[in-house]
């Protein structure tokens, strides 16, 4: 059996983000979006699949995928073609409409970004494989090894990436924090910190919230005190 990914389209509702990261590939419960689709196919038994790709992402999404051997499936990119299921309606092929069961979630906005990671976190079990220094974690959370908790609290479901290091924070329900980020001395609720992002020292807590890799917000030590931002095209910011 054969399966086929549209995963083409440039991401332009998820800009930023997308200016350095193709959309299929920003992850949602610390996975690539793209990687449950495959499973879902690989579970199914389909055991040859096609992705649809763009030209502006193709290779990055090629070499996330890879030949599809980590999937047990074998996998081949195929550059986008518009008409495609229109030709095979046209050419008399078998093209039939399915109803879903559940849920099913384009996640072109940040809105649905984070309401796909609150479904998929709702599926985890809880494993704690990092350490935990004078911290808690309650209900079904993730813990990855290498990551250290220290006098923090995590309120599942959610999951810490490997190698996060999360000191004197909360971490609230439906957050995924990537690996290797910083979460010091502030709260976090129902958000995505992408791989090497820092939080430290906010006032408010901070919610419904997508951080690409590397990001860093702060409260500023410099006087006089004020804000500052250097801030890349299509971005959001909400102040207290």
């Amino acid at each position: 059996m054969k399966g086929l990914i549209l995963s083409g389209g440039k991401g332009t509702r998820l800009r930023p983000i997308t200016y350095t990261s193709a959309k299929q590939l920003v992850p949602v419960a610390n996975r690539p979006v793209l990687f449950f689709g495959i499973e879902a196919m690989a579970n199914a038994g389909i055991e040859e699949i096609g992705i649809i790709i763009a030209p502006e992402t193709g290779d990055e999404i090629r070499a996330a995928a890879g030949d599809g051997s980590q999937f047990g499936v074998r996998i081949s990119g195929e550059l986008e073609i518009t008409d495609a299921i229109q030709h095979l309606v046209d050419t008399g092929k078998r093209v039939e409409p399915h109803v879903v069961q559940g849920w099913w979630k384009d996640t072109g906005r940040l809105e649905d970004m984070l309401e796909a990671n609150r479904l998929i976190l709702d599926t985890i079990v809880t494993r704690v494989e990092g350490e935990l220094d004078g911290s808690e974690v309650e209900g079904r959370v993730v813990v990855e090894p290498g990551a250290k908790l220290v006098r923090s609290t995590v309120r599942g479901p959610a999951v810490i990436g490997a190698g996060a290091n999360l000191v004197d924070c909360y971490i609230g329900p439906y957050t995924a924090v990537g690996e290797d980020c910083v979460v010091e001395n502030a709260e976090v609720e129902h958000s995505i910190l992408l791989a090497g992002s820092e939080v430290r020292n906010l006032d408010g807590r901070m919610e419904a919230s997508l951080l690409g890799r590397n990001v860093i917000i702060a409260r500023g030590t410099r006087q006089p005190r004020a804000y500052r931002f250097m801030v890349g095209d299509n971005s959001e910011i909400g102040i207290l």
